[in-house]
């Protein structure tokens, strides 16, 4: 059986770089055969005289937005391509900088024809680290394209400061955790980087982060130490920002269980109204939050120990960023557990990803129930959706890909000797993390 034919859609905001990454795919020595299909929006096309000659045929779409307008004319275009089909290895579809790419993707679901011969290898997309800060409270569509993409290159870094980059990671992963985030300059990356991803592929995207679907937390590491009663002193040498959120939990424990048990409790206890310690200040073991004030130099906080035992400590960094010692009275502690988490330093955003994952079984008419419910009631908010699933009965895997309220489900082969478990990720505008959990757990077995 002939093999899928590739497509990667290549959105961004208006000045965002997708001119300057096609003529880089355009004219490297890849190897591949590509077929390009252009949007403008307007009446005059300018883009097709932007991109520089090459051997690769380029469609060029007017007159309206590729996003609704001109769906049909996609569909026929690449209908036309498909003709040729032993001519081409791959398509690249550039929409234009005001596109909202859902409907783009939508048409890969909609249409048995592209549905058989099409595989969606990625949505790709380009941020300008100077200006996109200018767009992200105003456009919708340039949360949309953050939202959709598999990959996000932050472009044109070196019209920012470090700072600023940072801080504008920090944005851009609080809309879209899954998405593998490269920064780069002049759209320079590895053009495999782009056109071999296999975005929709869930256990790929695993593989490329490990921890792409662990919630986002508020703190980045947590530990359990075993201390003694006495005096524990937190010393740090390095100042890494301002300030810092620590709080220390007594656990019961000093296993897995007591750990994410006190992940919990310290979630809800982190909170911008968290207590003001300068160095020199006394802290409690009590599960209140404390913000450790950085300055340069020697720094220490003490924490008076009544009862010896198990202490959860967790922070807003990890220790190594501040040089942070954990001593008693004679020596210096280290965890007997700990573990790092995927941070969450920005909370404003409404566009923002839910990951989930479940050991065991689910049922299948549970399953089906909620998702029809989810889209049927929620679908217009939820922009992107991946899963891999194990159902009671069923030998194989059973995989989805959604955008809006469609939803594409595909056998994914036998388990083997994987552990039956279910993967799955939503993106999309105001969700609710502990409600999505909740409810999903209710589709178990």
């Amino acid at each position: 059986m002939t093999s899928k034919l590739p497509v990667t859609v290549l959105t961004g905001f208006l000045g965002s770089g997708k001119t300057t990454l096609l003529n880089r795919i355009l004219t490297e020595n890849h190897g591949l055969r590509i077929a390009v299909i252009e949007n403008e929006f307007g009446e005059v096309g300018i883009d097709h005289e932007l991109v520089i000659n090459a051997d690769e045929e380029i469609f060029e779409m007017n007159n309206g937005c590729i996003c609704c307008t001109v769906r049909g004319d996609l569909i026929r275009i690449i209908g036309s391509l498909m003709k040729r089909r032993d001519q081409f290895d791959h398509i690249l579809i550039e929409t234009t900088g005001l596109a909202d790419p859902g409907p783009v993707i939508q048409t890969f679901f909609v249409d048995d024809e592209m549905k058989d011969k099409l595989a969606l290898n990625a949505i790709i997309a380009l941020v300008d680290a100077r200006h996109i800060g200018l767009h992200l409270d105003s456009s919708e569509e340039a949360v949309k394209q953050i939202a959709f993409a598999d990959s996000i290159l932050l472009n044109k870094t070196d019209l920012a400061t470090p700072a600023e980059l940072d801080a504008l990671e920090a944005r851009v992963k609080a809309i879209n955790g899954v998405a593998k985030l490269q920064r780069c300059q002049n759209a320079n990356v590895p053009i495999a980087s782009v056109l071999d991803i296999g975005g929709f592929n869930l256990d790929r995207s695993i593989g490329i982060d490990p921890r792409f679907l662990d919630p986002e937390y508020p703190f980045e590491w947590g530990g359990i130490f075993d201390a003694p009663a006495g005096t524990l002193t937190l010393e740090a040498s390095k100042k890494p920002d301002p300030s810092m959120t620590t709080v220390i939990i007594p656990v019961s424990g000093t296993d897995d269980e007591s750990l994410a048990l006190a992940r919990e409790v310290a979630m809800r206890a982190f909170s911008p109204d968290a207590i003001g310690a300068p160095s020199g200040h006394t802290i409690s073991a009590d599960g209140i939050p404390y913000d450790l004030i950085l300055r340069a130099g020697s720094m220490n906080w003490t924490c008076e120990i009544v009862e010896p035992g198990p202490l959860a400590i967790f922070t807003q960094h990890y220790p190594e960023e501040l040089g942070l010692l954990f001593l008693t009275e004679s020596s210096e502690l280290q965890p007997l557990i700990a573990a790092s988490y995927k941070p969450d330093h920005s909370h404003d955003e409404t566009v923002t990803s839910v990951g989930i994952e479940a050991d065991g079984e689910c049922d299948a008419r549970k399953l089906d129930a909620w998702l029809s419910k989810l889209l049927r009631e929620r679908g217009t908010d939820i922009y992107r959706m991946k899963g891999v699933f194990a159902i009671k009965g069923n030998p194989n895997r059973f995989i989805f890909q959604g955008v809006h309220m469609l939803l594409d489900p595909t056998d994914g082969g036998p388990w083997g000797y994987k552990p039956r478990r279910s993967s799955l990720v939503f993106i999309g505008r105001d969700l609710d993390r502990d409600e999505l959990n909740q409810s999903f757990r209710k589709c178990l077995a």
